[in-house]
């Protein structure tokens, strides 16, 4: 005789949970959950524990990847929290992607990843979901994933690493890193302080030490709401952040069955919320292409217009590197997001929801009042007076260009200059140290191609190195200028995320060596210097031929993906009404 449905007390059917929720398909709903306890029970478990809220724990532990190096740690402190709040803790793999070990760049796989994590959500029976990443592309790619899976999620942050120290000097990655290669390659350092150096910048696991894309995106996922209050700033290796963890599997038990599910979490007020943040810690520019995939997923948007407008009246706050001179571990000790969130809170949505189940004003007020630190600054006292990124517009970027201003040369921020071009990366490698380059200081650099087609995956190669020949005679920084990102931890006068790209055409591939450009960011233009006929002729001349493959995740990806300032996401993840306004239907 077959077993009546469940109901809820009312005679409604009850909501399937726990191990009854997406049953495998055998045509036969009871035998689906008899199988699966079968199986499960295989390992262990009994009827008690089978029967309680199911919590999943997205692993991405990697050999190759240092900055989650502390996953088994951090695991097994969800586990714990899970425990002991009354749930059954399930970890499960997904891939894992590092910054400096994935190829052709990182960003070519963060879709991947998103793809894995929510088919793996939406597979595999769970009532709520611990996501546990850190290094640049993986807290977007959970996010993504989750939002598009549905279910109640909460994001554990892997934590900074430890600062190193070099003679006597503190270094950490990785704004040091290019600071001392920028060194050697002006021939300031020799070989053996570079390989000792090398062997200091990275004193633990751990993500990035300074305001990079993973730094970034740790103040952003506690401020969107999705983390535990202080789930931002613990480094990786601190006691700290293995509560933060314990916490997180507490409070994803207590999500289990709730309804607060990620969509209610991420709400234009919480990107509004987000987008302050990131001006206010002169945050990385990858941020802003990551939070219009976040928003794409459900149904939002963000408006580079509303972001500039922000940037106007929301000043650089954080005293840390590239922009400031902290790391890190001092934010930590300063008092954590909380202590920035306090500063801004004349600027942010307090009713915002978070997934602690009460609006950010709510936590912020139980968190305290702070304490005198030197780290956050106030509005009296700002590191930069306007916010860290400033959007650009004009005819060489009719879809808007990024550049981080805080932590350029302000000399250079109102500047015309004569091109030097580099039709793709290969070009650049070749050329960019050549001593017959004819390349002067005053000069633009420009790089093609390295946009979300063209390279493809938008590669981190924004930052042109100055060539070798003026670096030798003493040139610090130089406007430059591409339709790429760059690290979060980088510096300097660069120009990002032109859109459209030129691998599609867009008028950066029009740009010959020796045409003059003009930048003002004051103004928020920049300005090709070139009659509108000219590049006609130059169009008609030369047509853009779109990059294909043939066959693989590379088809895939060049088929669906979209421009800078929609994410680079794939167009079929984005919402359905997104996908309906982009059809035009």
């Amino acid at each position: 005789m077959s077993k009546k449905p469940e109901t809820d007390g009312h005679g409604r059917a009850a909501a399937a949970a726990g191990m009854r929720r997406g049953l495998t398909s055998y045509g036969d709903q009871g035998f689906s959950l008899f199988l699966r306890k079968a199986f499960i029970k295989g390992a262990g478990y009994t009827d008690d524990a089978l029967a309680r809220p199911v919590i999943g724990i997205v692993n991405t532990g990697s050999a190759y990847n240092p900055c989650h190096g502390n996953m088994p740690q951090l695991i097994e402190a969800v586990k714990r929290g899970v425990m002991l709040a009354g749930g059954l803790p399930m970890d499960f793999p997904t891939i894992s992607i590092h910054e400096s070990f994935a190829a052709p760049t990182s960003m070519y796989l963060r879709n991947l990843m998103s793809m894995d994590t929510e088919e793996m959500i939406r597979a595999q029976p769970m009532d709520a979901v611990v996501l546990i990443g850190g290094c640049d592309k993986t807290v977007p790619a959970q996010l993504m994933g989750a939002a598009s899976a549905g279910i109640p999620a909460v994001q554990l942050i892997t934590g900074s690493m430890l600062t190193g120290s070099h003679r006597s000097e503190r270094v950490g990655a990785c704004t040091d890193c290019r600071r001392y290669w920028a060194k050697y390659r002006a021939e300031e350092i020799d070989d053996e302080e570079i390989a000792d150096v090398n062997n200091q910048l990275v004193a633990s696991v751990g993500t990035c030490s300074v305001m990079g894309t993973a730094s970034t995106m740790a103040c952003i996922a506690e401020t969107l709401g999705m983390t535990v209050p202080g789930g931002a700033s613990p480094p990786a290796v601190t006691a700290d952040r293995i509560r933060v963890a314990e916490e997180s599997g507490a409070r994803a038990v207590a999500l289990a069955g709730s309804g607060l599910t990620v969509d209610k979490i991420l709400t234009e007020k919480a990107f509004d919320n987000a987008l302050r943040m990131l001006l206010a810690i002169g945050g990385s520019t990858n941020a802003i292409v990551h939070l219009a995939a976040i928003a794409g997923r459900v149904g939002l948007e963000i408006d580079l217009a509303k972001l500039d407008r922000m940037g106007r009246e929301t000043p650089v706050l954080l005293d840390l590197k590239p922009t400031g001179s902290h790391y890190m571990e001092d934010l930590h000790k300063a008092g954590g997001v909380a202590a920035l969130l306090r500063e801004l809170k004349p600027l942010l949505h307090l009713d915002a929801m978070t997934v602690n189940g009460v609006t950010l004003g709510e936590q912020l007020d139980a968190q305290g009042p702070g304490f005198a630190q030197d780290v956050v600054r106030s509005f009296a006292n700002p590191v930069y007076p306007q916010g860290g990124l400033a959007v650009l517009r004009g005819n060489l970027a009719p879809g808007g260009a990024i550049i981080k201003q805080s932590a350029a040369d302000p000399k250079l921020m109102e500047h015309e200059g004569r091109a030097v071009v580099f039709d793709n990366l290969q070009d650049l490698a070749e050329r960019i140290d050549d001593e017959a380059l004819d390349v002067r200081a005053d000069d633009i650099l420009v790089l093609k191609n390295i946009g979300p087609l063209g390279a493809p995956g938008m590669p981190e190669a924004g930052y042109i190195p100055i060539p070798r020949k003026l670096a030798r005679q003493g040139v610090k920084d130089m406007v430059r200028i591409s339709d790429g990102r760059m690290s979060g931890t980088a510096f300097g006068s660069i120009v990002l995320h032109v859109t459209p790209e030129a691998a599609i055409g867009g008028p950066l591939a029009w740009v010959y060596s020796g045409d003059r450009i003009r930048l003002s960011v004051s103004k928020r233009e920049i300005t090709l210097l070139v009659p509108e006929q000219e590049l006609e002729r130059r169009r008609q001349q030369q047509p853009m031929r779109k990059p294909v493959a043939g066959r693989g995740y590379r088809k895939l990806f060049l088929e669906n993906v979209t421009q800078a300032d929609k994410g680079v996401d794939f167009e079929f993840l984005r919402a359905e009404e997104l996908q309906r306004k982009q059809s035009g239907s």
